[in-house]
């Protein structure tokens, strides 16, 4: 009699004790899953952004590297290039930076800071002197002779 009271009681604690721990999973997986819910509606919603962040890019905008391609140029070559060109001007004497149609008003040079090519005519970078920044869209050009031409276009100084 003991036994089966002692087999009962047993029996029952585990019971319940099972039941305490599948309800703890219950809630933690209902939280995980509305946790993974928000997490996909963000990722999404990164991935809309990266989507029209690409839009304007050359390294996504078929035409313009088939443009480079069919002159010769290799793309994975080609836009470090360019790139390096622009940041190349960043030294300089004087107080007139090469493109920069700002002089420093702090004492530190104008410098370019990022650059974005758009397509394989546009360029559009920010630059600053440290306090004032600014933002400017160029045409670029590859010469007959091998030179990388910058052309300005447009410019604006924040305040």
């Amino acid at each position: 009699m003991y036994l089966f009271i002692f087999s009962l009681l047993l029996i029952l604690f585990l019971f319940m004790n099972s039941k305490s721990i599948i309800e703890d999973y219950d809630k933690n997986l209902s939280k995980l899953e509305a946790k993974e819910a928000i997490y996909e509606d963000s990722l999404k919603t990164l991935k809309d952004e990266n989507f029209e962040l690409m839009r304007f890019s050359l390294e996504f905008n078929d035409d313009a590297m088939s443009y480079f391609e069919d002159q010769g140029y290799k793309i994975s070559e080609l836009i470090p290039f360019i790139k390096d060109e622009l940041y190349k001007l960043n030294v300089y004497e004087g107080d007139d930076h090469p493109l920069v149609p700002y002089a420093s008003m702090t004492g530190n040079k104008m410098m370019i800071n990022s650059i974005k090519l758009l397509n394989n005519r546009w360029i559009i970078a920010d630059f600053s002197d440290g306090k004032y920044w600014g933002e400017m869209i160029m045409t670029y050009e590859i010469t007959d002779e091998q030179e990388l031409k910058f052309k300005l276009l447009d410019y604006l100084l924040y305040h």
